[in-house]
């Protein structure tokens, strides 16, 4: 197997996905049971993720469920995937980490993105509009400010100042220089755009700065990768998020993952099935040679020292399945 597949580290962002016909909380159990099968597996990181308003996407408050899956697992590391900071005030940020990494020391990560709302009705309800995500910069050198003790408002972040929470920045776009600047680690994706992502890794090595939490630029990768007994099997595990996102981008909502079979007996309009084809490509999917033949390209481009895993089905024992054979690869 792969010496450069072996020593590259791979972790899970997963975003609790609802599927249609169960309820959420189903899901977010869901989440829970995978994160103890990823740290049965030698994964290395399990992160959720934050979402409002999406009917798909049952996880809208991250870090109450990274204390959920902390306390289900006893080695993974566990985070964020991310929080959107310009949702939330830097402060509450950080005394919700530093409560994490208070009861779970060692072991949490801070995942951190600069989205706002996915719609104008959830912006509106977080007091929030799109411009917000403008300063993040400012906010996330005012969080980073709580753990090191040096707001200039003279308070103190409870029992977050003095903690070492791991930031990284989910970076798309000007992201990448922002987590250049900081100092910080960087979580780019995702996989089908490759030109893009190696130009935001150019950017973000050629201007990263040394700081206290990294001394040297750390690239994460992000994307969906589905392995199988056969490449027919992997493309199959595509279909429901496929469809999903096609519905999106033509109806504005976001739905639960329906099962393949029912995708593939859908009539569906020219534009939908454009971009159902579009979100089956690009993807690594296929048998575990497959999948390996293609990391092995990621991995030499990139440089990444690590892989974040995004892939979300409808079946879950397929799932499973995906994630314990992709396991083989770098536990060999």
């Amino acid at each position: 197997m792969s010496a450069l597949i072996e020593s590259t580290r791979f972790s899970v962002l997963d975003r609790s996905r609802t599927r249609e016909g169960r309820p959420a909380a189903e899901a977010l159990r869901d989440t829970v049971r995978l994160a103890e099968e990823a740290e049965r597996l030698g994964y290395h990181r399990f992160w959720v993720s934050e979402h409002h308003g999406v009917p798909g996407v049952a996880g809208s408050a991250p870090t109450v469920l990274a204390a959920a899956v902390a306390a289900a697992t006893r080695t993974i590391r566990v985070g964020t995937g991310g929080v959107m900071l310009p949702n939330h005030r830097p402060l509450v940020v950080a005394e919700q980490f530093g409560v994490l990494e208070s009861l779970f020391p060692g072991r949490v990560d801070m995942g951190l993105g600069r989205s706002v709302g996915f719609t104008d009705g959830v912006r509106r309800a977080l007091g929030r509009d799109k411009d917000d995500a403008e300063d993040f910069a400012a906010q996330l050198a005012e969080l980073l400010g709580w753990f090191e003790g040096t707001s200039p408002t003279g308070a103190h972040a409870r029992p977050a100042e003095g903690l070492r929470v791991p930031p990284f920045v989910l970076a798309m776009g000007e992201g990448a220089v922002i987590a250049a600047r900081a100092g910080l680690p960087m979580v780019i994706g995702d996989l089908r755009g490759r030109e893009k992502m190696l130009r935001g890794i150019d950017r973000y090595r050629s201007a990263f700065r040394p700081s206290p939490w990294a001394p040297e630029p750390h690239v994460v990768v992000s994307g969906t990768i589905a392995v199988a007994a056969t490449e027919e099997e992997a493309r199959r595990l595509l279909v429901p998020e496929a469809w999903s996102m096609a519905h999106a981008r033509t109806h504005g909502t976001f739905p639960p993952l329906p099962p393949a079979e029912r995708v593939a007996s859908l009539a569906m309009t020219a534009k939908e099935r454009g971009f159902y084809e579009a979100g089956l490509r690009g993807h690594l999917a296929g048998t575990a040679e497959q999948v390996a033949r293609e990391l092995e390209t990621v991995l030499k481009e990139t440089g990444a020292q690590e892989v974040l895993v995004t892939t979300s089905t409808y079946d879950r024992a397929a799932l499973v399945d995906s994630y314990r054979r992709l396991a083989a690869l770098f536990t060999a």
